[in-house]
């Protein structure tokens, strides 16, 4: 089905917008949607975005590799929080949270815990990776950010939520292995089904303050799966959390 053709209410809901939006960017030719918006599209019909917008876009359309690469922030924290919260909540297999302390999520996204119990009911598997409170590698990376808001403070603020969940099905918590912790510390990993948001850390800077990346899965061997083995090899080698 081409995008064209579609109704403007069909789209609109489709990609949770205003019908209006819709009917401007179907109305004008030179109106291509934003590259989140027109990706949703693609993905929720399941078909490429040349094909619904054509070969009159393709000077706007991502083809190569990078067509993986979504969207680009110049810190973490310019991520709208709803971004996080919509794909956190619409995971369906896979919910895989690799950062070094996760303790954000607590913090900004409302009602995160029964976020994870609905999720948990429907069969999702839930991980969380992150750096062991009490390893070199944690208190090293302390004296190089120098705040009062330390890591271990971090990682404790995830710990203790954990735990309020108890035995949560799908569940499962882990540390980063020893060797591994400054490999963790300089790549977060934020996995949802076939989405993630990928941070590098720069050199003294925390989570927030660097920048991120929104991939989405369209292909073999693409961006989406290097960073998402680069997790699941650290995942492989780290330990349950007590």
């Amino acid at each position: 089905m081409a995008a064209k053709s579609m109704r403007p209410g069909q789209l609109a809901a489709l990609v949770g917008v205003a019908t209006p939006t819709v009917e401007r960017w179907l109305a004008d030719a030179e109106r291509v949607p934003h590259p989140r918006t027109r990706a949703d599209v693609s993905y929720h019909l399941g078909v490429g975005e040349e094909m619904l917008w054509g070969k009159g876009e393709s000077s706007v359309l991502k083809t190569g590799h990078d067509r993986e690469v979504l969207a680009v922030y110049p810190y973490r924290s310019a991520c709208p929080t709803d971004v996080w919260g919509d794909l956190i909540a619409k995971s369906k297999k896979e919910l895989f949270l690799a950062g070094y302390t996760n303790y954000f999520f607590w913090t900004q996204q409302p009602g995160f815990a029964r976020t994870l119990k609905d999720l948990s009911a429907k069969g999702v598997r839930i991980r969380f990776l992150m750096g062991d409170p009490e390893s070199e590698a944690t208190v090293a990376r302390e004296r190089v950010e120098a705040t009062s808001f330390t890591l271990r403070a971090r990682i404790q603020i995830t710990l203790e939520n954990l735990a309020k969940l108890g035995e949560l099905p799908g569940l499962e918590a882990r540390f980063c292995a020893p060797d591994d912790s400054v490999s963790h510390i300089a790549l977060s990993v934020f996995r949802m089904d076939d989405d993630a948001l990928v941070t590098p850390h720069l050199a003294r800077l925390v989570g927030h303050d660097s920048p991120m990346m929104h991939l989405r899965k369209r292909m073999e061997n693409g961006m989406f799966d290097r960073f998402a083995e680069h997790a699941e090899e650290l995942w492989a080698a780290g330990r349950p959390v007590a």
